[in-house]
């Protein structure tokens, strides 16, 4: 019988568990500690949110969402992270426009002033999540922390255990940390087997994300329809919505250096973000106030009416999300892409359905946020988790499967929305 003579891999050594059981306590420490940081930078932004969106505009007797009140406060809004980015110690870090997920360690003197810029932007109105400054200032405070007073720890410890605490304490799960770490090791050569590696960063997402539920409770599910018996009509619209979806997220992919260099022409903070205030304040009034913030909330509403707007209105609203996102993003605002990504991929799945009202709510919804989101982000996992938690539908999994391929073949080797420090776009 003829044997494979072809010399196999030796099978990665297994980690003993005394080494493992040493992490548990600086995971644990790291996954709580990212999980108040972001609840205590989320809570002081909510306050600012209502003082400079209800209370203001109420005692002034200008309303809430009127079209001047949008163009002052998003210029104001530019102002003040402005004068942070210009004047306060380490300039609120890096350009937003050239981070991502996987965050840089940054001195500790610049976490303040990106955790100002940061609040400053949530409370303000333009349309970025807190996910990648709030990574960054963790990152950069367990490293920090860490090394500080547990010197003999691998210094690449950190940076691991407090993106994964805070993933987990962004999504309210640490199943989301788990698929961004898996991917990220699928590239790399790593010693040892998966779960070895996987064990610490796992448990402090675990710790984030409790940390998270027990006091916040929150929850992605939108309140959709059930979906529960999937058909070929199904399949072909999942096929075919994710794949639209896809090559609109490409086409502010594409735009995002554009707009960057526009910008960067004008070349001081005081001029970027105010500039960008103001054109993120026309985008509002052209898309309504559900347009504006990090959309976490305006899903909910839009959700909560499928049925409410016309298949015009819904489409209006991802465009001019999707341009306000590109426009934050480039003109120097703090912040990540990730929650009005899928906003957008919401108001396209509405949109199908609203076209198409055989198409299923549910499905249409999570496989618009699927295709917009593998193309702005790249992270595949992290996108069909996202896309699929926010129905809680077991049934649309294949579908979704299924037409993530179609989307991945539009998306990947193309330019991402990420760019080198000169301003060429990473791919």
């Amino acid at each position: 019988m003829a044997q494979d003579s072809a010399p196999q891999a030796p099978a990665a050594p297994a980690t003993p568990a005394r080494t493992l059981l040493p992490l548990i306590l600086p995971a644990l420490v790291v996954g709580v500690a990212a999980s108040l940081l972001l609840l205590g930078v989320s809570a002081a932004a909510e306050a600012l949110q209502d003082v400079l969106w209800q209370t203001l505009p109420d005692a002034l007797g200008v309303g809430r969402y009127s079209v001047l009140w949008m163009l002052v406060m998003l210029t104001a809004t530019g102002v003040a992270v402005g004068l942070v980015v210009w004047k306060v110690p380490g300039h609120a870090g890096p350009d937003p426009a050239t981070t991502g997920l996987d965050a840089p360690v940054l001195p500790i003197v610049v976490l303040p002033g990106l955790l100002l810029a940061t609040a400053l932007m949530l409370a303000g109105g333009p349309s970025l999540g807190p996910e990648n400054p709030i990574i960054a200032v963790n990152v950069g405070l367990a490293f920090w922390v860490g090394r500080r007073y547990l010197p003999r720890a691998p210094g690449s410890l950190w940076p691991v255990l407090a993106e994964a605490g805070t993933i987990g304490a962004l999504f309210g799960t640490p199943v989301a940390a788990a698929l961004v770490i898996s991917e990220a090791l699928a590239g790399r050569q790593v010693r040892g087997a998966l779960w070895d590696n996987v064990f610490a960063p796992l448990m402090a997402a675990a710790a984030g994300a409790m940390t998270t539920a027990l006091l916040d409770e929150p929850t992605f599910d939108l309140g959709l329809p059930a979906f529960d018996h999937p058909g070929w009509s199904d399949l072909l619209a999942a096929l075919v919505i994710a794949s639209v979806s896809a090559v609109l997220g490409m086409a502010a992919v594409y735009a995002f250096p554009h707009v960057h260099a526009a910008f960067a022409k004008l070349r001081h903070p005081m001029l970027m973000l105010p500039v960008g205030g103001f054109v993120l304040g026309l985008l509002g009034a052209l898309g309504g106030h559900l347009t504006l913030f990090k959309g976490l909330e305006e899903v909910g509403e839009l959700a909560a009416d499928p049925d409410g707007w016309s298949a015009g209105e819904f489409a209006t609203m991802a465009v001019v999300k999707l341009a306000a996102l590109i426009v934050a993003a480039c003109c120097g605002f703090r912040g990540g892409r990730i929650f009005p990504a899928v906003f957008v991929g919401v108001a396209l799945g509405l949109c199908a359905h609203a076209l198409v009202p055989g198409v299923h709510p549910s499905l249409a919804v999570s496989a618009g946020v699927l295709g917009v989101l593998l193309a702005i982000t790249r992270q595949g996992w992290v996108s069909l988790f996202t896309a699929a938690v926010l129905v809680s539908s077991p049934a649309i999994l294949a579908l979704l499967c299924i037409a993530s391929l179609p989307a991945w073949l539009l998306v990947t080797g193309r330019a991402q929305m990420q760019l080198r420090e000169d301003g060429t776009p990473v791919r």
